[in-house]
Order: C-alpha cells, then structure tokens, then sequence
C-alpha cells in the first residue's frame, strides 16, 4: 500500500473526510487496485459529492464485481439522491451475491420500504436480524416497517429493542414515541418525551420533526430539531440549479410539490385552489411523487394543472432538473417533513424562488427554503424568529378550503351507534395527538356529565382498548367512549352533525380534521397553544367568525365545555352562529384566499425580478 493509500485509509477511519480525499484519489489514480474504489467512493459519499460517489462506486463494482460493501456504499450513493429503483437493483444484488450480509439485507429491506413494497421490506430485514442479531438499524428499519403498516405494537417492540442497543441513535427514540402515542399507550410516554426533548435540545440528536411538533410546544426547540434532520439528511448542499436566475414569461409559473395528489386531507383542502388558479396570470404544474390510487380525487387534480407530472420514479437531481428546464418560478412544497417528503427535489435549488406551506405546521429548518406561507394567528411577529424562513403572512388563515365539498346525508345516531339523547362530545383527531393531560380531562367531564358521551376516530382497535382502559382507570364507564370507523370523505362529514360539540387536543390542534368539523357545522372548542400546530384551531375558528370558542387555558377550556354540555341551548345557538357565517366568513372563500395566495406569490415573485433577497412581508386583505 503506498503512503498515500495508507495515510488516507487512516484519515478516513478517523472521519477526517475532507483530509482523506485528495490522499485517497491520489492512490486510487496511481495504482487502482481492488478495495482503493470503495475507499475513494465512501469518502466522497461521507462528505455528500453524490455524483462523484456514484462514478467512482459503479467503476469499482464493474471491475470487482464480487466486492459487496463496494455495492451497499454504490447503493446509498443512489438512495441519498432519491433514485430509489436504481439503488434498490443494486441492494438486491449484493443480498444475492451473499445472502448472509446483514448490511446487504437491512438495505434492500430499507429501500423496498422507501419504494412502498413494505410487505416485501420484512423478510430481508428479519434476515439482517438473523445475521446479525444486534445490528440496532436493522431493528429501527424493522420498527419503521410495521409503523407505516400501522402496525405500532410490533413497531414499538422492534423500535426499543434499537433503542436498547444504540439509545443515542437518530431518530429511534422520537419514533418509539411516535408509536406509543398512536396506541395511546401512555405507561412510559412522559419520560420517553422528556428523554427526547432532551436529546434534541442539549445533544443534538437528529428527531422526527414531524413527531417533535406533537409533542414539544416550544417553537425554539422545534427548529433546532427541523435544522438537525435537515443537516443529517442533506450534509452537503448540491449546487443550485437556479441561481440568481429571472425567467421572463407572460405569466408566472408555479410548481407544487406533493406525495398527496390522491384521496388525502391536503388535496381535499387544496384541490379547489388548483382549479381556481388565475389563469391569465399563472400557470400552475403539479408535481406528484405519490401513488396513483385512480380516485375520483386523482383524476380531478390531474385535471386541475395546466401540466400535471407523476415523478414517482424519478430521483431527486432529475425532477430538480425537470423545473428548472420548465423555468418554474416559484416551488411550494406541500409536505414539510411529513411521511413520504422529498426535501431533496427542491435542495438542488431549481427554482429562484421556494416557498413552504400547507403540508407541514412548523419551519422547515432548510436553508434552501425561502418563505413559509402562514398567518399571524398560526405565527405571530415575536416567533418569527423560530423559523429559519422569511414569513408571508396571509390575512386571514393559512388554511385553504374547498368550498365544493360534498356533506353526504341519511345519517343517525342510531347508525352510528350514539344515543338519542344524550350531549356528545367529539375528537375526531389521530389517536396520536391525544395526550394523558387532555384525555383526563374529558374524562372529568364525562363524570360531571352523567348523560354525555365521547365520540372518537377508531385508528386501531389496540388504541381504542387502551383508551377504554384509560377511562376505567379514570372512574369513567368503558362503555361511555364510542368509535367511530373511517369512512369515505362525505359521509364522514356529515356524520359530525350527529355530534354536539368538537373536543380539541393539545399542544397539536385539529388541523385538517377541524375545518372537517366547521364545514359540516359542529362547532369546535380549542385551547390556544404556543406553537403553531397549536393554534391552528383558533386562526380557523377566527376566520369563520367563533372567536368566543378559543380559550386560553385547559382551566378555562375544561369549563367552556362544561357550560356547553350543561347549557344545549347556548350550543344549538353556536351551531346555528356557524350555520349562518359558513357562506359569508373568510375560512370557506376559496376564491379570496385564492386572491390572497396570488398576492403573496406575485410579491415573491417580484422581489426575485428585482435581485432583493427574500423578505417577510404581510398581504393586504
């Protein structure tokens, strides 16, 4: 081995990448012998030149076709730019070549996950266990399987098994949590979620932003875990694509981002705002990286763009590519960092102007994001400061509405299982929002309320079993908890008329699921929280004209709902207050927010003709 070679191996072990490099390609260039590809390809990997990696790699693995961490390293280089097919042939074949790898298997399993084939996922990581019983990834990956599955009790069994063998990991610990509070299974939850806090704030531990927002109401706390995950997942910034770039078109071209355009809460949200767009103004793309699930609601919103693009097997640098060839000049992703977000499109910077909104309730933590869409409810001037964008503020309410939906009719108590008579309070939030604190307190309100009810969205019945022991713990009758299944969209709106009033959760409000309840007319009682998944309930509530339903502790929100459930008279004339603002209040105008909307992109927009960085501002109503 030559100094060079022997010098730059020792640099790379030590994880001084940057050192190793020109020491490694000068060996790899003099004398490229087995083993010296890999070595040179990691190290460009580690310090995230994808492409030199991936040349490098695929090189290695033609001349030494047998060398199989030449092809898992090959692998992750494909993976780390979204081209998840490509990575997946080549994972295979190394599981192939030696079927015992546990490295080989956990990253085949890990892709077929990533691919949405998670049945196929199981086996090839219950290989990587086998060979390799305490290789915590494999358990971690194995966990996230069976979330995504929803299966969280076998999910949570293979996240602590991770957890004990690597309880510094990233990410481990907030997914535990994150299955925990689906199942409503609350023995270990508070430490679990102080223990998270902790790693995130003091540590630096890399979270799930998305779980971080449901359990920590400290804007603060949640950017440094959004600038965490992002500096994990994205180590090196690609070389942007559109820098300083100013297209010249008769009208602005918007692109959205989104793995929701199909049957899903964004999409009924949104999909009458695509088809309103103005035209003259605007021409609007659509870039779907989701499954086709052949709705009535897909065709629909293939329908809605101007152009409508599936880039499902397209990796992140090609549909990157594919903007900015449209000349797109303005990208909104929906997602944030929800399931199935791919970040990584807009990290190549395609557009000169990327903005964030919708699909995420909190700050995206990427320095390639430029503005977050939101209002001054959901994200008042003094925490401005907590997001890493500069912020657009709408209003009256982020939230767009659809002010086409269908409530669907011929529903009865008696169908739905509730009683004739008696008050019913509803949440018809996922079962991971609802917290010890606020479950305790319903139930407080059950026992003052002898005749009344709680109506709750069945996730899984192993939630539901624990939720009725819960209440029993509590002195509450198991029996006095009814859940409702999950049905299509108009008939789960309209059975929320059978209901008396909406219960909300904190600190993570009803978002989707409480304009679900205003649309349909049930009235919403909502504490404010401190952060803006928090106060999502009171910008809708305000925006639809129930400002008096806002309450500004869980004392005052506990008592509010007493009074209600006493007083069913002062909630039929809250019911009937909804019914007469639903047609005039701003929350279900979709052409005003429309107008607003386009206010704020043509403001972006001309900000970036003019070369100004970008800068919040708010727009006029």
């Amino acid at each position: 081995m030559s100094d060079a070679a022997g010098e730059g191996g020792r640099l790379l072990d030590a994880g001084r990448f940057a050192e190793a490099l020109p020491l490694l390609r000068e060996a790899h260039e003099r004398s490229p012998g087995r083993g010296s590809g890999h070595r040179l390809g990691y190290c460009y990997l580690a310090l995230g030149d994808l492409e030199s990696a991936e040349r490098v790699l695929r090189a290695e693995v033609d001349a030494h076709p047998d060398l199989v961490d030449a092809r898992n390293a090959l692998g992750v280089a494909l993976i780390n730019q979204g081209r998840g097919e490509d990575a997946l042939a080549v994972f295979l074949e190394a599981a192939r070549l030696a079927p015992q790898s546990a490295e080989a298997n956990n990253n085949a399993g890990n892709v077929l996950s990533d691919l949405g084939r998670t049945e196929e996922a199981i086996p090839y990581l219950e290989k990587a266990i086998a060979a390799q019983p305490d290789l915590a990834d494999a358990h971690h990956n194995l966990g996230m399987i069976y979330q995504s599955l929803k299966r969280h009790e076998e999910a949570a069994a293979s996240l602590e098994r991770a957890l004990a063998l690597a309880p510094e990991a990233s990410y481990t610990l907030s997914y535990l949590v994150g299955s925990e509070l689906a199942l409503c299974r609350w023995e270990r939850i508070e430490p679990r979620i102080a223990a998270l806090r902790e790693q995130v704030r003091s540590r630096g531990i890399p979270a799930a932003p998305f779980i971080y927002v449901a359990v920590s109401p400290s804007p603060e706390e949640q950017r440094r875990c959004a600038e965490l995950h992002v500096r994990e997942r994205f180590p090196a910034a690609p070389a942007p694509m559109a820098q300083g770039t100013r297209y010249s078109h008769e009208r602005i071209r918007v692109a959205y981002l989104s793995a929701d355009f199909h049957e899903h809460a964004t999409a009924q949200l949104a999909a009458g705002l695509f088809e309103r767009h103005d035209r003259d103004k605007f021409e609007v793309f659509g870039v779907s990286y989701g499954a086709d699930d052949g709705s009535p609601m897909r065709r629909r919103l293939a329908a809605a763009f101007d152009r409508f693009i599936d880039v499902r097997r397209e990796g992140d640098a090609a549909v990157a590519a594919m903007l900015r060839n449209w000349e797109i000049d303005i990208a909104v992703d929906l997602k944030g960092h929800t399931t199935d977000a791919r970040f990584g499109i807009l990290a190549h910077r395609p557009a000169p102007v990327q903005a964030s909104w919708l699909g995420f309730p909190g700050t995206s933590g990427a320095p390639f994001i430029d503005y977050v869409i939101a209002d001054r409810v959901v994200l008042p001037a003094a925490e401005q400061r907590f997001y890493s964008e500069k912020v657009v503020t709408l209003p009256d309410c982020y939230q767009v509405n659809d002010s086409t939906r269908r409530v669907g009719t011929g529903v009865t108590r008696a169908a739905a299982g509730l009683p004739a008579r008696d008050f019913v309070f509803c949440c018809f939030n996922n079962s991971y929002k609802i917290t010890p604190e606020m479950f305790g307190l319903w139930m407080r309100l059950l026992q003052f309320g002898p005749g009344s009810m709680l109506w709750l969205l069945e996730d899984s019945p192993a939630a539901s079993a624990n939720l009725r022991r819960a209440a029993q713990a509590r002195g509450v009758a198991p029996e006095r908890i009814v859940f409702a299944p999950r049905m299509a969209n108009a008939e789960h709106l309209a059975r929320h008329r059978l209901a008396d009033l909406f219960l909300d959760t904190l600190p993570y409000n009803a978002h989707t699921t409480g304009s679900d309840a205003l649309w349909a007319g049930l009235p919403l009682l909502t504490c404010a929280g401190s952060s803006f998944a928090g106060r999502v309930a009171e910008s809708l509530l305000r925006a639809v004209g129930l400002p008096e339903l806002v309450t500004r502790s869980l004392t005052e929100y506990e008592a509010l709902a007493l009074k209600l459930a006493q007083a069913p008279a002062l909630a039929a004339e809250l019911r009937t207050k909804l019914e007469r603002n639903r047609a005039t209040a701003p929350l279900f105008d979709t052409d005003r927010f429309r107008r607003h909307l386009e206010a704020a992109y043509t403001t972006m927009w001309q900000r970036a003709q003019r070369g100004e960085a970008p800068a919040g501002f708010s727009v006029e109503p």
